[in-house]
């Protein structure tokens, strides 16, 4: 499903005249602008391209700036660019939607298969999926640059769906680390990294919005899988239940051949951390990705061990949570097209944060004789963080794109994550240890999700003031 964008091709932009957007850059050419040295054209009638080198080294709006010494084409629709979308979509069900599932699996181990460890213990195995998830990205991120997504997409595919049957019928703790941790990352490394790289090669105007209609996938994938195992198990056990979700992500996932693209350096770039904006922006993420996995690994074991809420619904929490994931990966998109990336990126972030402290942390002191009441604010919670948390699949590719050149975007996209993904290693078993030192208590586990919201939301302001300055109206 995902094609590769060919930059000077005329032939893959649609014939119908469409309004011309151009962007320029005004900067100097040391400085990387918003969406550096490209420009979104919908027609085969955009006048010829020039660069003027001395220009203010004000951030210009990509919409109504001059255009830029050299330009990238992108279709923004047309079947192809949107058959990427779909593509992307059925990608991320099959990577992301086992991710949104870690939760469901984390609370059938510690009650079954690893009942003999530690929440914190057995954390560390999600937390080394998630970790591999995101490092791979550093090597993945070239590779797509300079080859396109077929072979990481076929080899992803094979790597999840071997993970998921391996992962079926373990039962030591060993086990469960290679068959989930360490191959299913490694697996989900190797689909999603493509599958949201490939929409900054289509799509530039509406960029936001066609990434956050293919992370959708993320959040449908983590309303099924768990609904399915939890349906399944007590019908053919879990081992066949973790199957039948394996065999759903295979026949989801689909690729076309895609040429070779030449050109380009499969190397770690160290030296984007020369932008002040993509350190913050990175160091924000980190924050983020340090603080969004506490909830989907923890909440199910929260209602079902700490509030002592029916086993049905504490399993059925998690896809109520990827309900408001789907909006909220989506219409946080289409918004940051409109009012800025970073600027949406920092709405939702204090959503996030007003949402843990105002609904999370007042059902801690529920669990004794109000059940009803835990209840119904389980589920707003759940609907309302995943509204708020989804967006950040969504938004931080689109920010990352903000400030790199589109040619770069899978290279940047994965030093990115090369370190974010330092904090999804940690931030799961840091949560359960915190459970283990608080005796089964989870007020301080939910206090160090506000903490790495409260930090993300610093970092992202002082990305957004380096970037744009301090006007409330800037486009950013």
């Amino acid at each position: 499903m995902f094609h590769n964008h060919q930059p000077a091709s005329l032939e893959s932009v649609p014939e119908q005249p469409q309004p011309q957007h151009h962007l320029a850059i005004n900067q100097s050419p040391t400085d990387l602008p918003v969406l550096s040295q490209t420009t979104s054209r919908r027609n085969d009638d955009l006048p010829s391209l020039t660069f003027n080198p001395n220009g203010s080294n004000s951030i210009p709006n990509p919409l109504t700036a001059t255009p830029s010494r050299t330009a990238t084409t992108y279709p923004e629709g047309g079947g192809k660019a949107w058959s990427v979308v779909l593509g992307s979509f059925c990608g991320m069900v099959a990577s992301f939607g086992i991710m949104n599932t870690i939760g469901t699996f984390q609370a059938h181990l510690t009650e079954h298969q690893l009942r003999e460890y530690s929440e914190g213990q057995v954390g560390w195995i999600f937390g080394v999926y998630a970790f591999i998830s995101f490092f791979g990205g550093i090597q993945i991120g070239p590779i797509f640059d300079c080859y396109g997504p077929k072979w990481l997409l076929v080899s992803g595919t094979v790597s999840v769906v071997a993970s998921l049957m391996l992962l079926s019928i373990s039962q030591s703790y060993w086990q469960f680390m290679l068959s989930f941790g360490i191959l299913g990352g490694m697996g989900t490394s190797l689909v999603f990294t493509p599958a949201v790289a490939s929409i900054g090669h289509w799509f530039l105007e509406k960029r936001g919005y066609a990434t956050g209609v293919a992370t959708t996938g993320g959040s449908v994938g983590g309303i099924v899988f768990p609904l399915i195992i939890q349906s399944a198990t007590p019908k053919v056990g879990f081992g066949w239940a973790v199957r039948i979700v394996g065999f759903v992500c295979l026949l989801l996932m689909n690729w076309k051949n895609t040429p070779k693209r030449e050109g380009f350096d499969p190397s770690i770039d160290l030296t984007a951390f020369k932008d002040p904006r993509f350190t913050l922006t990175t160091l924000g993420v980190f924050m983020i990705e340090w603080g969004v996995f506490v909830p989907l690994t923890y909440i199910t074991s929260y209602s079902l061990l700490y509030l002592h809420l029916p086993r049905a619904f504490s399993y059925q929490l998690l896809a109520i949570l990827n309900v408001g994931s789907v909006f909220g990966r989506w219409l946080p998109g289409l918004v940051a097209d409109g009012i800025g990336r970073f600027n949406t990126m920092i709405i939702t972030v204090a959503f996030c944060l007003v949402t843990t402290l105002a609904l999370w942390l007042p059902s801690a002191y529920m669990h004794d004789g109000n059940a009803g009441g835990a209840k119904a604010l389980m589920i707003v919670f759940a609907l309302m963080y995943g509204f708020g948390s989804g967006s950040g699949i969504t938004l931080t590719p689109v920010c990352v794109g903000q400030i790199c050149e589109t040619r770069e975007y899978g290279k940047k996209y994965g030093t990115c994550y090369f370190f974010v993904s330092f904090g999804t290693l940690t931030g799961i078993p840091i949560a359960g240890q915190i459970i283990h030192s608080m005796n089964g208590q989870f007020t301080g586990l939910i206090l160090f999700t506000a903490a790495s919201y409260i930090a993300a939301a610093v970092f992202f302001v002082a990305a957004r003031v380096v970037g744009a300055g301090t006007g409330l109206r800037t486009i950013y």
